[in-house]
């Protein structure tokens, strides 16, 4: 008995040993990662889903779990507080956690252009931006909108001030469709492509065809704690991710069929109309730090960033 005991209590020691500071994984497992989106899933994280559907995430080493934001998510700070080791971001957003002290670095593009843009209804009589004095626009109620509407009017030589803005929220469709404005901030790719689908004779202009530099909207982002500690897994993380954007800009069709396998509630229809619309944007080139660094400067003038940005810091070379 007494030596069955020691056996026993030898065998408990060494359980616990295994599971204290380690993942618990057999060598060679994949090891488990989360990811956590910046909005609904839709065409734009379609190499995300083609990656993990076609087992690029397994091949890197990696059992991706993709989690969609809820209502009171804050990526910055789940990120900040270990409770993700990945988000997407707006580049927007990365800037501004940054100020407040988070820690959070883009280590890869998804799209190589802002997705904002300004669309206004053909039947408003606005054909350029500037044109946009004294028409009413509606805008969110974020910076963001605000910087879009003053760049782009003021790019094409029109007054900022003198555009009558609204807050609609995001309802930047209805409120077109229903003619309750002349114009409004929204995604190309996304209101854009809607209002289209409905038959809505619209006009679009991109906000990087109007004063603003071709920045990538969306990043990869993860900590900087995270990419000191464990290099290799962030490096594997962007290489796959990669794969999946790869093989979704050869292969839409595909692409788009992992997206609705793995998100089923998604609409056909209105994901394949904004697919073909990314397709262009969707190339999956590493950051440039150059435009960067325009994005940076366009940012602080817009008032989106209070102080100059570290580029460098903020982009680190995974």
């Amino acid at each position: 008995m007494k030596l069955v005991a020691a056996l026993l209590a030898a065998a408990l020691l060494l359980a616990g040993a295994a599971g204290c500071g380690g993942s618990g994984a057999e060598p060679g497992a994949p090891v488990g990662a989360t990811l956590v989106l910046d909005f609904t899933p839709n065409a734009v994280h379609s190499g995300i889903y083609a990656a993990k559907r076609q087992g690029y995430y397994g091949d890197a080493g990696i059992n991706l779990t993709v989690r969609q934001p809820g209502e009171s998510t804050d990526a910055p700070k789940l990120l900040a507080a270990g409770r993700t080791d990945f988000a997407i971001l707006d580049i927007h957003d990365l800037g501004i956690a940054r100020e407040r002290g988070l820690e959070v670095v883009g280590v890869m593009p998804l799209v190589q252009r802002p997705l904002a843009a300004i669309i206004a209804r053909k039947d408003s009589g606005v054909k350029r931006p500037g044109e946009l004095e004294d028409h009413m626009v509606g805008v969110t109620g974020l910076p963001s909108d605000e910087a879009v509407v003053d760049s782009e009017v003021s790019a094409d030589g029109g007054d900022p001030v003198k555009v009558k803005r609204v807050t609609i929220g995001f309802n930047a469709i209805s409120s077109l469709a229903a003619g309750k404005v002349d114009a409004a901030t929204g995604f190309w790719n996304a209101e854009g492509v809607a209002l289209r689908q409905q038959s809505i004779p619209i006009r679009i202009f991109k906000v990087n065809e109007y004063g603003a530099p071709p920045y990538p909207e969306l990043v990869l982002t993860t900590t900087r704690k995270t990419l000191d500690r464990d290099p290799d897994l962030v490096r594997s993380m962007v290489d796959a991710t990669r794969r999946g954007y790869e093989f979704t800009v050869e292969n839409p069709k595909q692409g788009l069929a992992d997206l609705l396998a793995e998100v089923p509630s998604l609409e056909p229809v209105d994901q394949k109309g904004q697919l073909q619309a990314l397709l262009p944007d969707l190339d999956p080139l590493p950051f440039d730090t150059a435009v960067l660094r325009e994005w940076a400067a366009w940012d602080f003038a817009h008032g989106l960033l209070e102080r100059p940005l570290d580029v460098e810091a903020a982009f680190p070379q995974p």
